[in-house]
């Protein structure tokens, strides 16, 4: 039987239009960390070389640094909010069930009337939304896609755990993407690996905080995850390049999830990329921020001039689940 649907048409490409990055005002150094945990500034850089973080005040919800982060990538994009057809947030710290914060922020933006959702892919949320935005626009149910990469991850770290207390940051990223003459966002390379769910978690279920006066806080057994990390996360950004055609001298940026130094590193060597290759290094100062570090990083890149537009970018992004997601892009 046929002519009784009509098929949905979309754009040939789509591409990174515009970004935005809010950071919270407050910088918290290694010396407040080691107020709360038996350890030093010069181990806390040597593990992840972190030296700073950025951790929200009050007032710096998980909506109000989505809406600042969001209304910069709308101004770099020239997009009319109204021109929204989607607005995808992903975040782990949203501390309600429902509703999905995204509903909020499309009111806040200017685009009441736009699809909304929330996903929970942790620190690949925001690879995972850029590459379901890439589907929307090609597929024809969306024009441009609104994501957003978002964290309040100080809400849920526990202050006098050692392993973690000095890693996790707050902050937000977005990007606008829509149609595109020329092909701007690579095949995506994603997945998971749910047999190690347990290596990073809560410690504790919303159900075991209820009757308690503390949130749940994450966990995270490092020794695998950096393993994981360092050696399984380079074979999937190296498949990102195959899939895209691109080799690695082509590139420009290298920006993986702002997790940890050393991994950035070791990721760097097994892909064996030319020092040419500007690599991400935020984390020094902003700290883990989960789905929002990928943009944060390049906000930071674009700011002090590492990176322009046009540039052929490398992102991935892992995390707990275990979950991973990976694609070329090329810069606004």
């Amino acid at each position: 039987m046929t002519g009784l649907l009509n098929e949905s048409t979309g754009a040939a490409h789509a591409a990174v239009l515009g970004l935005g990055a809010y950071r919270p005002r407050r910088v918290v150094p290694n010396s407040e960390i080691l107020e709360h945990i038996d350890s030093s500034d010069e181990w806390i850089q040597t593990r992840s070389g972190i030296k700073e973080r950025r951790w929200a005040e009050p007032d710096e919800t998980v909506l109000m640094m989505s809406t600042n982060a969001a209304k910069d990538a709308l101004v770099d994009s020239g997009i009319d909010p109204a021109q929204i057809g989607c607005v995808i947030v992903a975040t782990v710290t949203h501390l309600y069930q429902t509703p999905a914060i995204a509903t909020q922020l499309a009111v806040a933006v200017g685009a009441p009337t736009a699809a909304a959702f929330d996903i929970s892919a942790a620190c690949a949320g925001f690879c995972y939304g850029i590459s379901m935005a890439n589907d929307m626009i090609r597929g024809g149910s969306a024009k441009y896609v609104l994501v957003i990469g978002v964290e309040r991850l100080s809400d849920i770290t526990d202050r006098t755990d050692r392993g973690t207390a000095f890693i996790f940051a707050d902050g937000a990223g977005a990007a606008v993407v829509g149609p595109s003459d020329q092909t701007g966002i690579g095949p995506v390379v994603w997945g998971s690996d749910g047999t190690q769910h347990y290596v990073i978690s809560q410690k504790e279920s919303w159900q075991e905080a209820a009757g308690s006066s503390n949130w749940p806080h994450l966990r995270m057994d490092g020794n695998p995850v950096f393993r994981w990390a360092s050696f399984e996360m380079a074979k999937t950004a190296q498949q990102a390049l195959d899939v895209a055609g691109v080799k690695a001298e082509d590139l420009d940026l290298f920006v993986p999830h702002q997790a940890n130094m050393r991994i950035t590193d070791a990721m760097r060597r097994a892909l064996k990329l030319p020092e040419a290759v500007k690599v991400a290094r935020d984390i020094e100062r902003q700290g883990n921020t989960s789905a929002a570090s990928i943009p944060l990083a390049i906000t930071a890149m674009r700011e002090s001039g590492e990176a322009r537009s046009g540039d052929l970018a490398l992102i991935i992004g892992f995390g707990a689940g275990l979950v991973f997601a990976a694609q070329v892009i090329r810069l606004p």
